[in-house]
């Protein structure tokens, strides 16, 4: 029996699409077991209706459960990096083909999934122990799309 949990992503057809390009993205991936259809449907007989795959540590199944349901920003994955070059590798891969920043480090990629895409560093600056540093932070970050660390630094000390 598997415990904990796995986050189970609804797509129109692209599941096997999806699961591909995540386990190409992310460290560490892998495509499990794929469910196909068989007579009993609910799609044709042999399509794809549930990929199982690993990323970045984490279990998902993307399920091909027709058009009904689509992503939106009310739910998101956060991508913890440990440096602005982690970030921008993250960022490029999600945006690429269709995907597209939003903001303040938001991305959402080519299927309609959006992630938060930030280097540890923002946390610390964002929540330095200085008001005044933190809010210089907040506010040049507020204005990117991609998260830029060292802008947000030059931001938190006045330069």
């Amino acid at each position: 029996m598997i415990k904990g949990f796995t986050t189970c992503l609804w797509f129109d057809g692209k599941a096997e699409e999806a699961a591909e390009f995540y386990v190409s993205v992310f460290k560490d991936g892998s495509i499990g077991r794929i469910v196909r259809c068989t007579e009993a449907g609910p799609g044709p007989v042999g399509s794809v209706l549930v990929v199982e795959f690993e990323a970045n540590g984490q279990r998902f199944a993307a399920l091909n459960g027709g058009p009904e349901f689509t992503f939106t920003e009310a739910v998101s994955f956060q991508v913890h990096c440990a440096d602005q070059a982690e970030a921008d590798h993250y960022w490029e891969a999600l945006t690429a083909d269709g995907g597209e920043g939003v903001a303040c480090g938001w991305v959402k990629d080519k299927f309609g999934l959006s992630w938060q895409v930030f280097p540890a560093e923002v946390l610390e600056l964002v929540a330095d122990p200085d008001p005044q540093r933190a809010a210089r932070a907040t506010r040049a970050m507020l204005t990117m799309q991609k998260l830029d660390v060292e802008q947000m630094r030059r931001a938190a000390d006045g330069t």
